[in-house]
């Protein structure tokens, strides 16, 4: 039985920063999600989907403590380019090069069994409403809609609206969105009626995440915790872990006991490039110091 269970791809990263630094790593939601969910000590599976003669799950995971992975072959690999123009990296031009064949509910492992679903793609059309539909009922379900909304057309990603959202966010236990994201889907920038808007339309509980702060709506309340990083060296994949950091957490806190852990965790990461993994214990210390 894991905690948490992962379904995304590993992408080939081609990041452009914004002095023209170019950098060639492994990113993907699935990545940053797993890392922070193991370090912190939630047993973790991860189900990554690529060209095997491109991408290495197991050496991609191979420092993740806690952490199993199952990978699946796609004749693709997902791989996007990031321009970043600005050195705070709130700005950005992302352009797909290539992308892997779609999930689909046979991919993920029947016997595995775990208490959260974590759908965590890059795409529409990575992960369709087959696998929420598959997810529904066997366990808690969370969906970063990062990967229901980025769309891609002629290379570039763009945003589009989900128009099934009405059908498909009352199967959704945790949803996560950033602040654009959530104007995007609501019509409104204002991030408190937007996470009302989305609980009055079905979804859990409802995080949007800001470069200043967290925020989450559970149906009573609104709980933010600040954003306090001394440095912006590792932005790429915050949302990622502050939304893995809290679906975890709440598997054993409250809303608001693990929204701090979040903020703090994330708040740590973007310190430091590359996924978490400094264990639970930083993220404790983080907090006595910081908050």
């Amino acid at each position: 039985m894991y905690d948490t269970f992962v379904l995304g791809q590993i992408s080939l990263d081609i990041n452009v920063n914004h002095d023209g630094t170019e950098i060639h790593e492994s990113g993907g939601a699935v990545i940053y999600s797993g890392f922070v969910a193991a370090s912190i000590g939630h047993k973790t599976a991860v189900l990554p989907k690529g060209n095997p003669a491109e991408t290495d799950p197991a050496a991609a995971f191979a420092q993740a403590r806690n952490l199993d992975v199952f990978p699946v072959a796609s004749a693709r690999s997902t791989s996007i380019k990031n321009v970043y123009h600005t050195p705070d990296k709130e700005r950005r031009t992302s352009t797909a090069i290539s992308r892997i064949e779609p999930y689909r509910p046979s991919d993920i492992p029947p016997d595995v069994k775990t208490k959260i679903y974590h759908i965590a793609g890059l795409m529409r059309g990575d992960l369709g409403e087959d696998i929420i539909a598959w997810c529904h009922g066997k366990a808690l379900v969370a969906l970063d809609v990062q990967g229901v909304l980025r769309c891609v057309e002629e290379g570039a990603m763009v945003f589009h609206d989900w128009e099934e959202k009405k059908t498909w966010l009352p199967k959704i236990d945790f949803l996560k969105t950033d602040a654009l994201e959530a104007e995007i889907m609501t019509g409104t920038a204002d991030r408190k009626e937007a996470a009302k808007l989305l609980r009055s339309w079905g979804a859990g509980e409802i995080m949007i995440t800001h470069n200043t702060e967290a925020l989450v709506y559970d149906g009573k309340n609104i709980y933010t915790r600040p954003l306090k990083p001394r440095n912006l060296s590792g932005r790429s994949g915050r949302g990622d872990t502050c939304f893995s950091a809290y679906i975890t957490e709440r598997l054993n806190h409250s809303v608001d006991e693990a929204l701090l852990f979040a903020a703090a965790a994330v708040s740590l990461k973007m310190e430091k490039p590359g996924p978490f993994n400094l264990g639970r214990g930083a993220v404790e210390d983080y907090i006595r110091e910081f908050y």
